[in-house]
């Protein structure tokens, strides 16, 4: 079967990422920047988090191996040649990703997946005006891919499902877990159920429920522990013995009844600078950057035994 070739444009973290995803999956991936700098840097970092990959015994090949499929390219024309998907992961702004999209949409062969990494603007706030539209979507991933493997894939109204389909075989096969929004949504799904869960968070904080530290650990040594294997809805089917239908007639009404006594967040400066006192005593500032490659290298040891399980099963 012939390689499949991908092509990343950003060489940022989440862009770093992917290109580990796609080559330690054996595709040849093509990575590219607009900074130089950026693009001189990707390499070396992208090799210092594979070697982190390996000492959990989390890639099934030598490092020099899967580094080797990676070929940074100073140019977006020789980039995204021939490619069979493209990944972008620039900024966030509407009108350079508008710009970036009508480049890759004359670039690239006619039947080459257009997908952004976009974790808020819809395809169809950058996409409309292109004759290949029909190809575009967002794939929206976690950050890190390489760690994290859901990806969400939406469509504007006129990506056919011929490309949602060939995308979600195309992620499968790269080893990600992508699940299809059906419909434009702002957020997407991941970012949706984490702002609820964010907002009721940060409401109970400032209203004096709990610390900052409780509220985490209720996450973490709570609710996270079942969440970090199976979904809400798995949940609650499980946490009665009549299934979902018997939870919802013992729990309904007291949900209803939290629901209704719900404040949301508004995000006031006061209450996140006292947030981040609370962090930063916690952590300091110039810490964070240590403590997020700690965060990493937590999430290799879970997808490790995660992999052990499944071996078991």
């Amino acid at each position: 079967m012939q390689t499949k070739t991908t092509a990343v444009i950003g060489s940022g973290r989440i862009g770093r990422a992917w290109a580990i995803v796609f080559a330690r999956s054996g595709f040849d991936v093509k990575i590219h920047d607009a900074s130089d700098d950026m693009l001189k840097g990707a390499i070396p970092a992208i090799r210092e988090s594979v070697e982190d990959l390996a000492s959990f015994n989390l890639i099934d090949e030598p490092v020099d191996a899967i580094v080797a499929r990676i070929t940074p390219c100073t140019t977006l024309a020789a980039t995204v040649a021939d490619v069979d998907l493209v990944q972008e992961n620039i900024a966030e702004i509407v009108d350079a990703k508008r710009v970036l999209f009508a480049e890759l949409d004359r670039l690239t062969k006619p039947d080459a997946l257009l997908a952004s990494s976009t974790s808020g603007l819809p395809a169809s706030t950058f996409t409309e005006g292109l004759q290949g539209r029909a190809r575009c979507l967002v794939a929206h991933p976690v950050n890190p891919p390489s760690l994290v493997p859901l990806v969400e894939l939406c469509g504007a109204p006129w990506t056919s499902a011929h490309t949602l389909q060939r995308a979600r075989t195309f992620y499968e096969a790269a080893g990600q877990k992508p699940v299809t929004v059906d419909r434009e949504i702002s957020g997407f799904l991941l970012n949706r159920l984490q702002g609820a869960v964010l907002d009721e968070a940060l409401s109970l904080y400032e209203q004096g429920y709990a610390s900052a530290a409780d509220l985490d650990t209720v996450m973490r040594d709570g609710l996270a522990m079942r969440w970090s294997f199976m979904g809400p809805f798995e949940t609650i089917d499980l946490n009665a013995p009549g299934g979902v239908v018997d939870y919802a007639s013992r729990y309904g009404g007291t949900y209803r009844s939290i629901a209704a006594t719900r404040m949301p967040f508004d995000w006031p400066a006061a209450t996140l600078d006292k947030l981040d006192a609370e962090r930063r005593a916690v952590l300091p500032r110039e810490r964070i950057e240590e403590r997020s490659r700690w965060r990493d290298r937590r999430l290799m040891a879970l997808l490790a035994h995660r992999r052990a399980l499944k071996d078991e099963e």
